[in-house]
């Protein structure tokens, strides 16, 4: 699990460096609406990475904050899913090209992370709240 959230956490920044390199890797469109609603996303995709990766590193140590960090990163997963989703349907994003697969793709990942890590984090709490 350890190695799943650290992957997901590289894939976070790697979206982050390509919108800010070079934006047309993964922009849906171009308009000052679209970009200004991306561009608030970066704190809150910086607090499910912080979450990732701090799981990550209690899971390796075997401390119990564990679970907080995985109930945390996944809640923070499930509300950038629906922002974002709700933002795409409203704007027709995903029709728009290959990048508007790319952000279908990103919404799909997030929400079966965001799930699994939820559901692998809650049927282990005993195990992961263990002395």
């Amino acid at each position: 699990m350890a190695g799943v959230l650290l992957a997901a956490t590289a894939l976070i920044a790697a979206y982050w460096i390509a919108w800010l390199a070079h934006r047309s890797l993964v922009a849906s469109e171009s308009g000052v609406g679209y970009t200004q609603f991306e561009d608030a996303f970066p704190l809150a995709d910086g607090w499910l990475a912080l979450c990732l990766v701090a799981a990550s590193y209690c899971l390796v140590t075997a401390r119990r904050a564990a679970l907080f960090w995985l109930l945390a990163g996944g809640g923070a997963g499930l509300y950038l899913f629906g922002m974002d989703v709700l933002y795409d349907l409203q704007h027709g994003i995903w029709g728009k090209g290959a990048n508007g697969v790319v952000e279908l793709v990103i919404n799909l990942l997030t929400l079966g992370l965001s799930v699994f890590v939820l559901r692998w984090a809650w049927t282990r709490r005993d195990t992961l709240l263990a002395p």
